[in-house]
């Protein structure tokens, strides 16, 4: 990039001329930024969704392996099987910050990169242990590793993409959960159908190790793929690079890469004394506590009278359910320019298809309102974390650990979430489900009280930063 947008020791006056600069020369939908986009998209979208799809797949294969005969030779109990779950998010919630603190400093292809291939090998380590205590302490030692992926990737895209781009290309993203979720029933179903023995190991050992090393396999090539920062990547053109800049900066998104640098300190300080990080982390630990049941779908569908290798099959529609949900209301997000509206509907399609599910006792009906109910909980968690940078746009120190807060703290639910499924509750589990459907309907009443809230005291602008667009300046007001 030419010295007019690559000095790194600007001054905050400095740092708001040129903002302001780029934002007055951007020409929004020109060929060149259609072409820029195929091209970082090219290369963007597809490592992080297979980097994800490998990270859900390590990270929730617990519960295939649970009941593909881990239960059975560990004799967990569901006490025990919960705390294997929680010290998990207990590490996951406190490395996330840090990590993401980080990341703006380093290069991202190498860094996310690198975590796959160290959660692979922790994951498939999974296999060695011998009882519940053992199988926690690998569990957490996973949470450290994979903490530092998934706001690491928010921060990523929101580095890159405008935004009303952004939920569109999370959405592509996050597809990567239930497709992970889908095949991972799949996979466990053959696994411990066909290897259950093999060499002396039993079918949930094999899941282990093949999973993890798959994970470690693919993270020793994606950074090979993945750009870093629009400032630093090397296989875009000046005037591409330039137009990265143009982009970010008429929507007042703080770049990284470039600009003056905001210390850890300051960057914290600025996100604990933001209000609105608080409103948005309430709303995502909501969404991320509903989406706990997703490590019991395999012993809810179970409960419904599917048993043993048709149980696994039989997660499979539920998980299809979540990746149409994502796709549509993500897109549709970005095309109507509204999030808090689509997770209003996901909230209100999750509290009704739940009610349903816990009032009824036909296991058929339970079964198609799971699908149904469960996609709108899917659909939900990506559309809060991309208002993250809508709200928090400036500067990238700062979006990095909002971003961070939000999906940390949102996913300390999961640490309580994890126990609203004892078996003790078995067959109807109705305070689990009277539980998720609170959470959806919280989410709902919420997310209209944000919106209400954001258009009487709007986000502030970047010190000094003029935006260029007053249509952008309304529409930006109004989608947060």
């Amino acid at each position: 990039m030419s010295d007019k947008f690559e000095n790194e020791h600007l001054g905050p006056s400095q740092v708001a001329e040129q903002q302001a600069a780029l934002a007055a020369s951007y020409v929004p939908g020109s060929e060149a930024e259609k072409k820029f986009l195929r091209k970082i998209d090219m290369r963007i979208v597809p490592c992080i969704w297979a980097l994800y799809t490998l990270s859900y797949l390590d990270r929730a294969n617990i519960g295939n392996a649970k009941t593909g005969g881990l239960e059975e030779d560990f004799n967990l109990t569901s006490t025990q099987y919960s705390v294997c779950l929680l010290v998990f998010f207990i590490s996951y919630v406190v490395f996330e910050i840090p990590s993401n603190l980080i990341l703006p400093r380093v290069r991202p292809s190498l860094y996310l990169s690198g975590l796959c291939i160290l959660w692979g090998g922790v994951s498939a380590s999974m296999a060695a242990t011998s009882n519940w205590k053992q199988l926690a302490g690998v569990r957490f030692a996973l949470g450290v590793v994979e903490a530092g992926f998934a706001p690491g990737v928010a921060f990523y895209l929101s580095s890159w993409y405008r935004r009303y781009e952004l939920s569109t290309r999370y959405s592509l993203y996050y597809t990567a959960t239930a497709i992970s979720g889908a095949f991972s029933g799949l996979l466990a179903g053959l696994i411990t159908q066909h290897l259950d023995g093999a060499k002396g190991l039993r079918g949930w050992q094999w899941l282990f190790i093949i999973e993890g090393v798959g994970s470690s396999f693919v993270g020793c090539f994606t950074w090979m793929i993945m750009p870093d920062w629009p400032a630093t990547t090397k296989f875009l053109t000046e005037e591409e690079k330039i137009l990265a800049a143009q982009r970010l900066a008429y929507d007042g998104l703080g770049a990284t890469g470039d600009g003056e640098k905001v210390s850890e300190g300051k960057a914290l300080k600025m996100v604990f004394k933001d209000w609105r990080v608080g409103f948005l982390v309430v709303l995502y630990m909501l969404s991320t506590g509903a989406q706990t049941i997703q490590y019991f779908i395999p012993t809810l569908v179970a409960g419904m009278g599917y048993k043993g290798y048709d149980a696994q099959y039989h997660t499979i529609p539920v998980y299809a359910s979540a990746l149409v949900y994502i796709l549509v209301f993500c897109m549709c997000a970005d095309w109507k320019r509204n999030k808090p509206l689509f997770i209003c509907i996901a909230s209100a399609i999750g509290v009704i298809c739940f009610i349903i599910t816990v009032a009824n006792t036909n296991k058929m009906v339970q079964y198609v309102f799971l699908i149904l109910g469960f996609g709108s909980v899917y659909a939900a968690c990506p559309l809060i974390l991309t208002w993250v940078p809508n709200v928090v746009a400036f500067p990238a120190e700062k979006r990095a650990v909002a971003i961070a807060l939000v999906n940390a703290m949102g996913n300390s639910a999961s640490i309580y979430g994890v126990f609203l499924w004892p078996k003790s509750d078995a067959p109807r589990y109705i305070p689990g489900w009277s539980a998720t459907t609170i959470f959806m309907a919280l989410i709902g009443v919420l997310a209209v009280v944000f919106t209400l809230l954001l258009r009487k005291y709007p986000p502030e602008e970047p010190e000094g930063f003029v935006d260029q667009s007053e249509v952008a300046r309304k529409e930006s007001i109004s989608e947060a």
